[in-house]
């Protein structure tokens, strides 16, 4: 039996990070917030103004934006070639799974925070709200593969499959994964395989 195919905007998600409350406001100080520089895809998310560095023994990155809302625990998305230059083990996670995973100090403009884990690969998936779910016969936590074309097209396998009632039909890969498959901006199309 032919296998099903459903298209998918793909996103690329830079490296970034999501801060805690008290983490926020040590780096940015008392009272302080994240303030908009722009809406993202999924309901209630956004990128904020604010950036910060990443720092460990080996190096350092610059300008990491921020993003919003403000989470329970401080995590750290970056890529595998981030892991390389900063000289500390990613290993891919889902979103929240902040166990058995490095840190680094992060540094604000009136403080630093040092995490003792926290930093992921973001393990590649799709939003998929729980009527998307339904529509495509998917379930949370399944794996699936996702082919993008183009002159340098490949195929993503092991994509883990996220569902809640907020979500919004999309795929998100890091900068690295854009790279290799040559996608360019935040629009291009995919194919789920299931």
């Amino acid at each position: 039996m032919p296998k099903k195919r459903y298209r998918i905007i793909v996103e690329i998600s830079g490296r970034h990070c999501h801060l805690s409350k008290n983490d926020f406001e040590v780096l940015f100080g008392k009272g302080r917030k994240p303030t908009l520089f722009r809406q993202l895809s999924q309901p209630h998310s956004f990128a904020a103004n604010e950036t910060v560095t990443i720092k460990t023994p080996k190096s350092e990155l610059k300008n990491v934006r921020v993003l919003g809302p403000l989470k329970e625990r401080t995590q750290v998305e970056i890529s595998k070639t981030d892991s390389y230059y900063l000289g500390i083990p990613a290993i891919a996670h889902e979103s929240g799974e902040l166990d058995n995973t490095p840190g680094l100090t992060i540094i604000g403009p009136k403080n630093e925070v040092k995490i003792r884990s926290g930093v992921i690969l973001a393990h590649r998936h799709i939003h998929a709200s729980e009527e998307d779910a339904k529509k495509f016969k998917l379930k949370q936590g399944q794996l699936v593969s996702v082919n993008v074309g183009g002159p340098r097209g490949l195929t993503f396998h092991e994509v883990l499959v996220r569902v809640d009632k907020t979500f919004t039909w999309r795929m998100q890969i890091d900068t690295d994964e854009a790279n290799a498959a040559g996608i360019t901006d935040i629009n291009n199309m995919g194919e789920v395989i299931i």
